[in-house]
Order: structure tokens, then C-alpha cells, then sequence
């Protein structure tokens, strides 16, 4: 296997959406009317977050996904000037509902998305190799559409390897246990599970997760003996940690904010990692940059992604360690990883 040396990101989307968001005047109240006090929708789906955010950034970056041409997701994400790759479907992408309250609780409406013939599985997996060969990371994000393998993307992973590109995946439930039941031939370079995945990996409570550095870390040291190389896993207001297979482990936390909507923000921690990592940044500085920008996303408002002007890496603390060690700061290595 060959290591591409271009700076591209391709992202898959099986399960594209338009993600509508609804501003609530109070906290939501079942069996009432309910008078919104604003609303936008924007073209979302975890990797198209992620594309869209590497795209403001300036990155070079490409985003897959099955669509008609006419859809309106292409349609806004070709008026944002992103590079798009899509298998057409006569189904048009599903839209995805959050309401959030003026405290900043969200709730989150997802339809299912349309189902996904084996020739249209087959033209995407086609699409996604022919870009991978000349890119540095593969980002593999979301949930699948009705009916489509769970094994998917544990067979995507291993296809892939031939191209010398880096596999990333953020995914849960069914799709995330059988990626990480296939073997090591399937293991993704990346994986960036949040506190509730890395629970249900591990077959524990999410709290323990949470609160147990030595359940974290137990859980975290599993999936490196399953072959993944690098775990970044995200934490919420907690920031994140990153471990590395060959012993590395550093915590990050995040800068005060007013959270603003949730929606998408681990998507742009993952965007903020991948643009670090084409920079040549060391782990502590990609972590640094990926908890930066998860904090930014949180700030605005639906699933708007943050400019790099709007990415505050310097407020990041980071240390060596697991959370909630006296470990010393680490300090940024002073390169611009935006």
C-alpha cells in the first residue's frame, strides 16, 4: 500500500439530509402550539458537514453522496462552491428537524432517508475509490439509509486500503458494532466516536464513560487492539481526547461559550482534526484544533459551519494525559493549522 502525499479529503454521505432547524421561544411542550421565533435550513448529513467545513477552511475536499442533480441539496451545496461527486437517486434526500429552545437543548427529528439500491451502493463505492486514490483521508460519516448492509462500511474500509489513503469514520449503533466486530482488515485509521458510542462499543453505561477515566481509557485501548491507529474521541462541553496506538494520549478542554446548537459539531471537530493533520500538525495540535473547532460550531446557530476566522485554537487547553490528570499544558507548536 502506497501513502498519498495530496492534501484531499473525500467525505461519504449515504444518508444525506436538509437540515431544518426550528428556534423554539421556550422549552418544547407536547400538545401545544408552538410559535417559532426563527428557523433556516441548511444542506447537511455528517459528511457533508464535514466536507463544508473543510471547504471553508480552503481545504481541498470532496464530497459524495447520492442525489439528483436537480435536488435541493446539490443545489445549495454547488451555490457554496462545494466539489461534488453524486450517484443520482429518483428519491429526493430526506430533511432532518432540530428544535432548539433559547437555552440551547436540542431535540432532533430525523426521517430515514430512501433506501439504496445494490447498483446505486456498488456506483457510490465506485465514485469514492476513484476519488480516494488521490487523496490523503477518507471520511466515511453518518448513518445508512434504510436497508443498506451494516457491514458496509467495514467492507468500504478494507476496499479502500489499496488506494494509500486514511480512512476515518464517525458513525453509531449497528453500523459502528459491526465495523468493529470485521476484523482489523476493516479497522478504520480513525475512528471518532462521542461518549455514548464509545459506551456502547464497550457494552457500558454512558455515565461511566463519562466519569470513570479508567473505563475510558480501558474502552479507548480496546479499539487500538482492534487496529485502529488513532481514537478522537469527543466529549461535548467536556472537550475531547486523543489516543494514539502507539501510546499517546492527550485531553483538550474546550473555551467558554454560549452553545448556541450542537447540531454538527462533532462533524466540524472531525473537519478541524483532518485540517491540523494536512498541516502537518502533531497529535496534541490536531487535537487542539479539532475541540476549536467543535466549540465554534456549537457557538452559531443550526448546522452553520465556523470560518477559520471564527476558530479559536488558542483557547484550547490541552495536556498529556487522560481527563482530570495535573498533567502541564501542552503548548501549540505555533503552526497555523487553519
Amino acid at each position: 500500500m502506497t501513502h498519498n502525499d495530496g492534501a484531499r479529503v473525500v467525505t461519504l454521505t449515504a444518508n444525506p439530509s436538509l437540515d431544518r432547524t426550528l428556534d423554539l421561544p421556550g422549552p418544547l411542550v407536547a400538545g401545544g402550539i408552538v410559535r417559532l421565533t426563527g428557523g433556516g435550513t441548511e444542506p447537511g448529513g455528517k459528511g457533508v458537514n464535514v466536507a463544508r467545513a473543510i471547504a471553508a477552511a480552503g481545504g481541498d475536499v470532496v464530497s459524495v453522496l447520492p442525489a439528483a442533480a436537480s435536488d435541493p441539496i446539490v443545489t445549495a451545496l454547488r451555490a457554496l462552491g462545494l466539489e461534488l461527486a453524486t450517484v443520482p437517486v429518483q428519491t429526493p434526500v430526506r430533511t432532518n428537524y432540530t428544535l432548539v429552545d433559547p437555552e440551547g437543548t436540542t431535540t432532533k427529528l430525523n426521517e430515514p432517508g430512501a433506501a439504496l439500491s445494490d447498483a446505486t451502493r456498488a456506483a457510490l463505492s465506485g465514485v469514492l475509490h476513484g476519488h480516494a486514490a488521490a487523496a490523503r483521508w477518507v471520511a466515511l460519516s453518518g448513518s445508512l439509509p434504510p436497508g443498506t448492509p451494516l457491514d458496509w462500511y467495514a467492507e468500504l474500509v478494507a476496499s479502500l486500503r489499496d488506494t494509500g489513503a486514511r480512512v476515518a469514520v464517525d458513525t453509531s449503533e449497528a453500523p459502528l458494532l459491526a465495523l468493529m466486530s470485521a476484523g482489523r482488515e476493516a479497522a478504520p485509521h480513525l475512528l471518532k466516536p462521542n461518549s455514548e458510542e464509545l459506551a456502547q462499543l464497550a457494552g457500558v453505561s454512558e455515565h461511566d464513560v463519562l466519569r470513570d477515566p479508567a473505563v475510558t481509557l480501558a474502552a479507548v485501548q480496546a479499539l487500538h487492539g482492534r487496529g485502529v491507529r488513532e481514537v478522537l474521541l469527543t466529549l461535548g462541553g467536556d472537550g475531547a481526547l486523543l489516543s494514539t496506538v502507539d501510546g499517546g494520549l492527550w485531553s483538550a478542554q474546550p473555551p467558554r461559550i454560549t452553545v448556541r446548537s450542537t447540531v454538527g459539531a462533532g462533524d466540524c471537530s472531525l473537519a478541524g482534526y483532518l485540517l491540523a493533520d494536512l498541516a502537518g500538525a502533531p497529535p496534541a495540535d490536531r487535537l487542539r484544533t479539532a475541540v476549536a473547532y467543535g466549540a465554534a460550531s456549537a457557538s452559531l446557530p443550526g448546522s452553520a459551519v465556523p470560518t477559520p476566522a471564527q476558530v479559536d485554537v488558542a483557547a484550547v487547553r490541552v495536556t498529556a494525559g487522560a481527563p482530570g490528570t495535573s498533567s502541564a499544558p501542552v503548548p501549540a507548536a505555533g503552526r497555523d493549522v487553519r
